[in-house]
């Protein structure tokens, strides 16, 4: 023990040889550096009235060059809402559909129910963690994988084969079948009570568990819990319909009729044949990580017997060339990004330049991706539906644009232009029909996924 307390002395006091504070020095010569020229007194000025900084450092060289019209773009018609929600994922996902369903009933306007499909999200995300607080019982409570679990038992957000995994199993209905409810879009009152609900269960097991309770019993818990989570979803949310009869009025003024249909019977009708994860390919742009490989994290799903979120790790040209052949044979694409970054919400226009901080506040700032990424400083935070490319005479793209879930009064009419700059900097995944992949990334599906914790930088 003496030994072992004169080791540690031994560490503190090498570490402090190493570590400096801030000396009476080091302080004037920082506080010299600020110069009080004109310039500077002006900006102080304008930033110590307004608390918008965003605002201020608007580039206005920027402005009025760009446009929103598009050589290619897929058809597409209707400005879904998320509201306050963290559905997107799901939003894009059936978005990517909507189209297919209009022409397939002859309607002018369409949407699903995101009610009744998140209700079965949260619900099989509350299953998957108290399967993993009961598969991890033998680890102490601060085991990195044990934390990540109870730091966030459930949420709103996801990616695409989320939507996969929950529509196989519960299938999808329309919109008028189960409308939305105030908690389903206005979500954090109701998803921070479920996770209350699920912490205490999460240490009722683990108590069990250190009791020497069998698994059996401990499952028998589980689904106590789950019968509390239920309850507050259906209060919340209502509950969701075994079967359902559908009316609708088409394009040409006809009132047509689908009678007693179940969810999943309406999800096969109205989801092509191929729609798999065996066709559907999520590729991705992560410069921190080889490409033409594939990747898997560990337990990024919400149904327990569903797929995790497997991407193909690919340069950021090899994925534009196949978005754009997608966009050109008119799919849209499911596609998720950094949308705050650099992003101006009123010409719903995002591009690198489009605010200068640096030239605002006289400081470095720049980074590139794989940086920003390995620093937490950028990530993945939003998903929408990729629809359009504009190209220059080579056919090169210049710009691309989004289908976005915030309504019709966000953006440019409910839309987002982003240049090709802004592409290769903060877009990160595409959900893509493998036959606009080229060979060589074809070739790189056939690899054995490497694996990723659940605590992983980007996710």
């Amino acid at each position: 023990m003496r030994k072992s307390l004169i080791t540690a002395g031994l560490i503190l006091a090498s570490a402090s040889l190493f570590a400096q504070s801030i000396s009476q020095k080091d302080l004037q010569e920082i506080q010299d550096s600020f110069k009080k020229d004109a310039s500077t007194k002006a900006i102080q000025n304008i930033l110590t009235n307004d608390k918008n900084i965003k605002d201020n450092a608007l580039n206005r060289e920027l402005q009025g060059k760009i446009d929103h019209y598009f050589k290619y773009r897929a058809d597409v018609k209707g400005i879904t809402n998320q509201y306050s929600s963290g559905r997107c994922w799901m939003f894009t996902s059936m978005n990517v559909l909507r189209p297919q369903v209009m022409k397939k009933y002859n309607l002018s306007q369409f949407d699903f129910s995101h009610n009744y499909l998140y209700f079965w999200d949260i619900f099989e995300k509350s299953n998957l963690f108290l399967e993993n607080i009961i598969a991890t019982t033998s680890r102490s409570m601060d085991d990195r994988t044990v934390t990540e679990y109870f730091k966030s038992p459930v949420g709103d957000g996801g990616v695409w084969n989320l939507y996969y995994n929950a529509a196989q199993k519960y299938g999808v209905v329309p919109q008028e079948v189960m409308p939305e409810t105030a908690h389903s879009n206005n979500t954090s009152q109701m998803v921070s009570l479920i996770n209350e609900k699920l912490r205490l269960g999460g240490i009722t097991l683990r108590t069990m568990a250190e009791q020497g309770k069998k698994t059996k019993e401990l499952r028998n818990e589980k689904n106590n819990i789950l019968k509390d989570v239920y309850r507050i979803l259906a209060l919340c949310l209502g509950e969701p319909p075994h079967e359902f009869t559908w009316r609708y009025k088409d394009k040409d003024g006809n009132i047509k009729e689908l009678t007693n249909y179940t969810p999943l019977q309406f999800y096969k009708e109205i989801t092509p044949a191929d729609y798999s994860p065996d066709n559907y390919i999520m590729i991705m742009n992560d410069p921190t990580r080889e490409y033409y490989k594939t990747y898997e994290i560990e337990n990024y799903r919400n149904t327990q017997e569903g797929i995790n979120w497997i991407y193909l790790n690919l340069p950021n040209e090899d994925i534009k060339t196949a978005a754009l052949a997608s966009i050109k044979n008119n799919e849209p694409m499911y596609a998720s990004c950094d949308v705050g970054k650099q992003s101006n919400r009123e010409s719903g226009i995002l591009d690198p330049e489009m605010y200068d901080y640096e030239s605002l506040l006289g400081v470095k700032l720049h980074m590139n991706k794989k940086d920003r990424i390995l620093t937490r400083q950028s990530g993945s935070s939003h998903a929408m539906t990729l629809i359009g490319c504009d190209t220059d005479q080579n056919d090169k793209p210049v710009k691309w644009e989004f289908e976005n879930s915030w309504g019709s009064s966000n953006g440019h009419n409910g839309y987002l232009t982003f240049t090709d700059k802004w592409f290769d900097e903060y877009m990160f995944r595409i959900v893509i029909h493998k036959n606009y992949l080229n060979a060589k990334a074809i070739q790189a599906l056939k690899g054995k996924p490497v694996q990723l914790p659940v605590w992983d930088y980007m996710y």
